[in-house]
């Protein structure tokens, strides 16, 4: 079976870091947030019950970092019950066939990311001529290409539970990628974003360098649809969660969260869509 999975061509290690790289926070008792390079992992699950998942699969050539963070958290040989993943771009799948060869677990997403992690279809080119800083003219170098992970991804159920995650429901928040989700566990109100929306602006390297708080919308060199992508926003923020771990900076929580989500809402289009870019309309 593994020999189905596949890297598109152009998967390769890509030379950005942040301070924030091998940073990690506990959010909550079951909630962990790890820095790679510039993205960020979640581990959702109790440390003293082994019973976890992994959200996302960071940057490509990070598969033992990923693996020496969770036997730090959860012991020697521990593995999680599947990888979750809010969208199939590099920085979140990057590891993954290390991670799933080693681990012999499933992979869920969005039945619209399928396309790209069946290796059928690539996602449209980081656009380079996006309103932003050196990370935009940077993205040329960002794969873009399909990986196949053949018969060991799965689609969400369409009741909107997440496996091995009780409590937590999947929200569709397209706009970055058609089949991008949110995680939100009402009881609480844990919000993991993904790329919806950011807490660093991702455009800008010495932002991305410094992790420089301050909420935006998704990477504007990879998004290609803004009405969705504000949309999103909405519905999220209608949510009123208590505490958010995103794709990319630091979490926030509290009336901090609240009123940076009522501000992106209210003012998205100056905050978050570029002024210009081949998929700004």
């Amino acid at each position: 079976m593994d020999k189905e999975m596949s890297y598109g061509s152009d998967y390769k290690f890509i030379p950005a870091t942040s301070i924030g790289s091998g940073v990690g926070i506990d959010i909550l008792p079951d909630l962990y947030n790890y820095t790679i390079q510039i993205v960020n992992i979640h581990l959702v699950g109790d440390p003293k019950t082994n019973d976890f998942v992994l959200i996302d699969a960071g940057m490509p050539d990070s598969a033992e970092e990923i693996i020496s963070v969770i036997e730090n958290r959860f012991g020697e040989n521990s593995r999680p019950k599947a990888i979750i993943l809010t969208h199939g771009h590099f920085d979140h799948v990057g590891a993954i066939i290390e991670l799933v060869k080693r681990w012999e677990i499933p992979v869920y997403a969005h039945e619209l990311e399928m396309p790209f992690l069946l290796g059928e279809k690539s996602y449209p080119e980081p656009d380079a001529t996006v309103e932003g800083g050196m990370v935009a003219k940077m993205s040329p170098m960002f794969p873009n290409e399909p990986i196949n992970l053949g018969n060991h991804i799965k689609p969400f159920p369409s009741d909107g539970t997440v496996p091995h995650m009780p409590g937590f429901k999947w929200i569709h928040t397209p706009g970055h990628t058609p089949g991008h989700v949110s995680f939100y566990r009402e009881n609480d109100g844990t919000l993991i974003v993904g790329d919806a929306f950011v807490t660093v602006k991702q455009e800008y390297l010495y932002k991305v360098f410094t992790q420089e708080l301050e909420i935006s919308g998704p990477p504007r060199y990879l998004t290609t649809d803004w009405n969705a992508a504000k949309a999103s926003v909405a519905k999220l923020a209608a949510l009123k969660p208590t505490v958010a771990v995103t794709g990319h900076g630091l979490p926030l929580s509290g009336d901090l969260l609240t009123s940076s989500l009522e501000k992106l809402v209210h003012d998205f289009d100056d905050i978050a869509k570029p002024d210009y870019g081949k998929y700004v309309h």
